[in-house]
């Protein structure tokens, strides 16, 4: 019953699987040593990775990808994928993050105080004199033209409050 089942694949899904996996073995030369090594990948596998890494020739380079898909086919590539989940989730949450701190910095600067009600709704421990004076300053070196330390600090002020926030839950 098996090699019934094994035959009724048909070629094209068979290439369609061998170039997700040779595009998930690319994704794996983006890690890191430590990283690679806590996945548990078979040894034969983290060695032709860490060879892909050190090729510098695009021909070879895709040689050696398309042998990585070979390897993975032996491998169970769940951890592998629950692991790129994992980053890129991280890394588009940094990305949100950073996105909000400019918003919050931009509206201070603009609006001034009737924003302040607004940064405090996302950081309610964040000293509300203190953003005064940072947007204050920020603002007036904006209109003197002048270099955009004050909305530097307020930026910086603000990442403080996000990772002083994100610690203490």
């Amino acid at each position: 019953m098996q090699q019934d089942e094994a035959i009724a694949v048909s070629k094209s899904r068979r290439k369609r699987d061998m170039d997700e996996l040779r595009k998930l073995g690319e994704e794996l030369l983006s890690f890191d040593e430590t990283t690679l090594t806590e996945l548990g990948i078979p040894g034969n596998l983290l060695d032709a990775v860490r060879l892909a890494n050190r090729i510098k020739s695009h021909g070879a380079r895709r040689r050696q990808l398309h042998y990585i898909g070979k390897l993975m086919r032996n491998v169970d590539t769940t951890p592998i994928r629950v692991a790129i989940e994992a980053r890129d989730h991280q890394n588009s949450t940094r990305t949100r993050d950073f996105h909000l701190l400019e918003e919050l910095r931009e509206a201070l600067i603009t609006a001034g105080d009737s924003s302040l009600a607004m940064v405090l709704e996302h950081f309610p421990l964040a000293d509300r004199q203190h953003l005064r004076k940072l947007a204050r300053q920020a603002r007036k070196e904006r209109d003197a033209h002048q270099p955009l330390r004050g909305s530097r600090r307020l930026f910086r002020y603000l990442r403080e409050l996000q990772e002083d926030q994100g610690t203490s839950e």
